[in-house]
């Protein structure tokens, strides 16, 4: 529960500390006294945004820390550890708001988000305001409504995760079907093309080479006279160089022992000759292989002409890049293919993944069906109770398409006067039937869920006498089980609460601030007695007031 709410520096606050007890706690003050104020700074430890307007010194920061007693439930223990955050006997939020604007939140002094400290407070407390009276008329806030009654969190989170998982898979599966079309619109075109360099069968390298070799043939004959004159040169002939050399390297050698430097020489010189000799092999080696060939020319232009065709078709450079594109084709036609076993492996999924949300969602369905009359019975004698005897709720379920939330479509009729002309109940519902319908059903709700912490702020709008009594009775009623907390002008409904705090203004330092204070009996009695009568109660509306307190 709320143990301790402490607000700094916010709108006409300059400090006050709040210390609640369990049970049923109301807080009553004069229109403007700052009531709202306080479920402002309480709102921004539940997630709220904030901005630098609230701050009452712009030089400061403003701070709002509110700090639960024990861990309520396995909801918020699982969600302590899941975000590493210290488990212990108190949990302490704070928000801060700095003079740039800037906001940041705390739990336990460890830092968190606003999508973290919203889910955090969800756990903690549910904070109802005026306009909050607007979601009865909601779809989505009557299907939990259904859910909560049935006790079927776990079943619809659940069919939550397995419906996303299949929307994942459906979207996945959607896409690849755009795929396929888009493949099949170019299939026919890179066939052609796959199959055009399939029977050109370009090697790698292949074209480059086939140039190399077409220039030696148009000057093979050139090449060969140039090649048999310097073989001639160098073996052939009366005085062929290789064998010159070989008598100059003899009539050294002679002379080699008497001068140092000439042996070198004379090794210098057998060198070159040893070289010329191997040369003088490979020219008449290639010589050898040099041949005119008319026949072979024509099929290598031949061969040059279809590979350059297809060089200048693709805007390529070299045979290499063709082989790349060839590869490229290929897992283009492929990929047709293996898409298609794709998508009849997704569509399998998407298959199973659907027969499995329409099972849960079934069953989420027959569950919510269960309470209808439940619902209806229990809402309407509610209603009776709280002054509004002619009214009555009807629930209606129409099977829709499989969705996020299961294959039903909630709606909550409602008819204020017997005339049994059942209309949604954000059409025909007025704010006071709206504020007393929603009080209502969140004490219905109430029963089922583990929730520690219920404000109201202003649930009473609408309504007085008999009827604010009896919404008193309902939300002490309420507080048997968990802590409510609520912001009332009604003195039946303050009379009822264990413990009454009162807003009020006062002048300090030539400044409006707002505060609080919490009542004695005495100090309640008077204070129901003036909400009764005006600031001068008469004795009657104390005595009245008295019999507010004894009851």
């Amino acid at each position: 529960m709320l143990k301790q709410l402490q607000i700094q520096n916010y709108a006409i606050i300059e400090k006050i500390v709040i210390n609640f007890s369990g049970g049923f706690t109301t807080i009553t003050g004069e229109t403007g006294a700052g009531k709202s104020i306080l479920m402002g700074a309480l709102a921004l430890i539940l997630g709220e945004r904030a901005d630098t307007t609230v701050l009452l010194n712009r030089d400061k920061k403003s701070v709002v820390e509110g700090l639960f007693h024990g861990v309520p439930n396995a909801a918020v223990s699982e969600f302590l550890h899941q975000h590493d955050l210290d488990e212990s006997g108190e949990l302490v939020i704070r928000r801060e708001i700095g003079p740039n604007g800037k906001s940041r939140a705390f739990v336990n002094d460890t830092p968190v988000n606003l999508d973290q400290l919203r889910t955090l407070s969800s756990l903690l407390v549910d904070l109802h305001q005026q306009f909050d009276n607007l979601s009865v008329g909601e779809s989505a806030f009557q299907r939990t409504v259904l859910d909560a009654l049935a006790g079927q969190v776990r079943l619809t989170e659940e069919f939550r995760q397995a419906f996303q998982h299949y929307h994942a898979v459906s979207r996945a599966l959607a896409a690849m079907v755009d795929q396929k079309t888009a493949f099949n619109k170019e299939m026919d075109y890179h066939q052609f093309l796959l199959q055009e360099l399939n029977e050109a069968s370009v090697k790698d390298g292949e074209l480059e080479g086939l140039e190399a070799e077409l220039k030696v043939l148009n000057h093979a004959e050139e090449i060969k006279a140039a090649l048999t004159s310097v073989f001639a040169a160098l073996k052939e002939g009366d005085r062929p160089v290789v064998q010159r050399l070989k008598t100059y390297v003899h009539q050294l050698e002679a002379f080699a022992p008497y001068l140092n430097k000439l042996p070198a020489i004379v090794e210098r010189m057998q060198s070159v000759q040893i070289e010329l000799q191997d040369i003088t092999e490979e020219i008449d080696s290639l010589n050898g292989g040099i041949t005119y060939d008319v026949q072979a020319i024509e099929l290598f232009n031949e061969r040059l002409a279809q590979g350059y065709k297809l060089l200048k078709k693709h805007g390529l450079q070299s045979s290499r890049q063709l082989l790349d594109l060839q590869l490229q084709l290929e897992k283009k036609v492929g990929d047709v293919y293996e898409i298609d076993q794709q998508i009849l492996a997704h569509q399998a999924l998407a298959d199973r993944l659907r027969a499995t949300c329409l099972d849960l969602a079934q069953s989420i369905s027959d569950n919510r069906h269960a309470q209808l009359v439940k619902l209806e019975n229990s809402v309407n004698q509610l209603l009776e109770q709280v002054g509004m005897p002619n009214a009555r709720l009807r629930a209606r379920i129409q099977p829709v398409a499989l969705h996020e939330f299961g294959i039903d479509h909630v709606e909550f009729l409602f008819d204020a006067n017997k005339s049994n002309r059942f209309e949604p109940v954000s059409k025909v519902a007025s704010g006071g039937e709206l504020s007393r319908l929603m009080l209502c059903i969140k004490s219905l709700v109430a029963q089922s869920i583990d929730l520690p912490t219920m404000v109201f702020d202003e649930i009473d709008t609408g309504i007085s006498g008999e009827a604010a009594k009896q919404v008193g009775i309902i939300l002490q009623t309420l507080s048997a089980n968990r802590q409510v907390i609520a912001i009332t002008h009604q003195p039946q409904i303050a009379g009822r609460a264990g413990e009454h705090f009162l807003v009020y203004k006062a002048m300090e330092a030539d400044a409006v601030k707002a505060n609080i204070k919490k009542l004695s009996r005495e100090e309640r009695i008077t204070s129901l007695a003036e909400m009764l009568s005006g600031a001068k109660p008469t004795a009657a509306a104390l005595a009245n007031a008295r019999e507010m307190m004894a009851s």
